[in-house]
């Protein structure tokens, strides 16, 4: 607004809806007196955000637009702003023909940000601040972010911006773009949007749960709705996701791979095996400093980091360097991959990945006369032994994750008609099993054997993984009751719900499997915008999400071996219609 902007006072009479169907933002508000309706899009394959506000009626006449304000980066818990350093990043807006172009410098970092707006009047009101007024009584905008391209962005001194191939690189990527659309410019984002969202919708996977006389049905298909288009928009990318995807920052913005499966699992399994390989994708881009890592460390093939960015560099951590967990992860994500589309092009597509994981595997397990073991140093995925790293060897679902995984790589080289390495079969086959403690599987397999805080990941080794033959299943049903009967709740995790439901469906409890995914206590509150609430610091949690959804997959399309009926992991009270799901290992 002309007289110095809009402060959240000035905005009465909003309301908003998020078209879950096309991917459109609506959202009306009175400022001054003046009605405003703002429609707001991403558009679905480039970095670009779409921007239409008009003016429908009220008030003076009062000149409008949008105001683009950028900050200096933060390692922040929650917020990655920084408004309080404007001398150590520099902004340089250049019109254009048909728009603007913004050049961004932070530190090594320099992007662009380009703007296709007609038939505005551009101003810089103060540093790091972009305004455009509308001419008349609605402004299109359409905002495009791609990293420039042309080496160091300074010469050492604040300010000083170098302008090269980026500027006529972002020049087309984004002012360029309105003319590029069927329908143009903002409408075409829109446009581009919907036609996305329609289809994602249409062609994957659906279940409900009409009919059923539980009153959790309605609520477990409210998450599972939500959960769908939350993990669409942050989980599918070119890299893997933070715990908080694209909303908020956690852990200094890094990304942690033994999320990775519970991120990503759910697409190929709800028909989106599309959405799955971009990120699995990313592994081959590091492929070269995971090898490193392993030979450094006396390994094979390659040792997938913990906490990492896209580079693939390790984070410094006294527990990521010890994480084992992950390791096996790109062999599930490419087995269902391969269960999504059985062919050869899917088998060569993904062996390097597959090939280099069970390298490292097969190496790390450590032969004694009783087996394989999982050696210390580590730290399992029940992160509470960190201390005892030095002692801590055979966690329960690592030791049987590590078995199936090496015989889903056995089994690829066989589809493949290669030779199989003798240590795969070896390994898959010798891994040590769990012994019970008291009765039940421990965490780890030496004292303080379980610690009744955080994940309860011994249940993992049937659930999560499937049978095999490491596990007992009635000394799993009775690990599963012992930790519903006395566990520290409050220091669970999102997934740790999910995890329990798929342990519970492959041991025949579909009524427990059905408590485990609705619990009332711990982290496993799905907020009204779906997202899974963990703390006030912490309210999204996207892999709670993303492991309800392998959950329900599990529950509604099965698995190998799960009962001869439709969606065997529910209870038969329940009335499910479930269809496009694949079915589990």
């Amino acid at each position: 607004m002309a007289r110095g902007g809009v402060a959240a006072d000035d905005v009465a009479d909003v309301d908003q809806r998020l078209d879950l169907a096309h991917g459109v933002l609506t959202s009306r508000f009175t400022v001054r007196g003046q009605r405003f309706r703002v429609t707001t899009a991403v558009h679905p394959e480039r970095d670009e955000l779409a921007v239409q506000v008009a003016r429908t009626g009220g008030g003076d006449a009062e000149p409008f637009g949008l105001e683009l304000a950028f900050p200096y980066g933060s390692q922040s818990w929650g917020n990655a702003q920084d408004w309080d350093r404007p001398e150590a990043h520099t902004t340089r807006v250049t019109p254009v023909d048909g728009g603007f172009l913004v050049e961004r410098v932070l530190d090594s970092t320099r992007y662009t940000v380009s703007v296709a707006a007609r038939s505005v009047s551009l101003d810089e009101p103060a540093p790091h601040r972009v305004r455009f007024v509308a001419d008349g009584s609605i402004v299109q905008a359409c905002i495009a972010f791609a990293p420039a391209a042309d080496g160091p962005a300074t010469d050492g001194s604040v300010g000083a911006t170098r302008h090269g191939p980026a500027t006529a690189g972002a020049r087309s990527s984004a002012v360029e773009a309105g003319r590029d659309h069927p329908v143009g410019g903002a409408p075409g984002v829109v446009h581009d949007a919907a036609a996305w969202w329609t289809r994602f919708w249409a062609d994957g996977a659906a279940i409900s749960f009409d009919g059923t006389d539980d009153p959790r049905a309605v609520e477990l298909e409210r998450r599972v709705v939500l959960s769908q288009y939350l993990t669409a928009v942050n989980c599918a990318g070119s890299t893997p996701p933070a715990e908080t995807g694209l909303m908020l920052n956690s852990w200094r913005g890094k990304f942690h791979l033994e999320m990775t499966w519970w991120h990503t699992a759910h697409f190929p399994l709800w028909g989106r095996p599309a959405l799955l390989e971009r990120t699995l994708a990313w592994y081959e881009t590091i492929l070269e400093p995971a090898r490193a890592t392993a030979a450094r460390q006396g390994f094979a093939g390659a040792r997938w980091p913990k906490q990492t960015d896209p580079s693939g560099r390790e984070t410094p951590s006294s527990i990521g360097t010890f994480l084992v967990w992950q390791q096996p992860h790109p062999v599930y994500l490419a087995e269902l991959l391969y269960r999504a589309d059985p062919t050869a092009a899917t088998l060569r597509r993904w062996a390097p990945l597959v090939r280099e994981t069970a390298e490292f595997m097969a190496s790390f397990a450590w032969p004694q006369d009783d087996g394989f073991h999982l050696p210390a140093p580590l730290v399992p995925s029940q992160e509470s032994y960190a201390p005892q790293r030095a002692a801590t060897q055979d966690p329960t679902f690592e030791l049987a994750y590590w078995a199936w995984a090496l015989g889903v790589a056995v089994t690829w080289s066989e589809r493949l008609g290669e030779d199989v390495p003798p240590l795969w079969r070896e390994v898959a086959a010798g891994m040590w099993r769990p012994e019970p403690h008291d009765g039940v599987y421990p965490a780890i397999g030496v004292a303080p054997w379980t610690i009744r805080t955080d994940h309860p990941s011994m249940v993992a080794a049937l659930g999560v993984v499937p049978n095999t033959g490491l596990v007992d299943r009635d000394v799993m049903a009775a690990t599963l009751d012992d930790v519903v009967g006395d566990w520290e709740w409050e220091s669970t995790w999102g997934w740790d719900y999910p995890m329990g439901a798929m342990t519970a469906a492959r041991l025949g409890r579909p009524e427990a499997a059905v408590d485990w995914l609705l619990q009332e206590r711990g982290k496993n509150e799905h907020l009204a915008n779906g997202h899974n609430y963990q703390t006030p610091a912490l309210p999204a949690y996207l892999p709670g999400n993303g492991g309800l959804l392998t959950a329900v997959a599990l529950l509604a399309g099965g698995w190998d071996g799960a009962p001869d009926r439709p969606a065997p992991g529910f209870p038969e009270s329940w009335t499910v219609a479930a269809d496009g799901f694949l079915r589990l290992p």
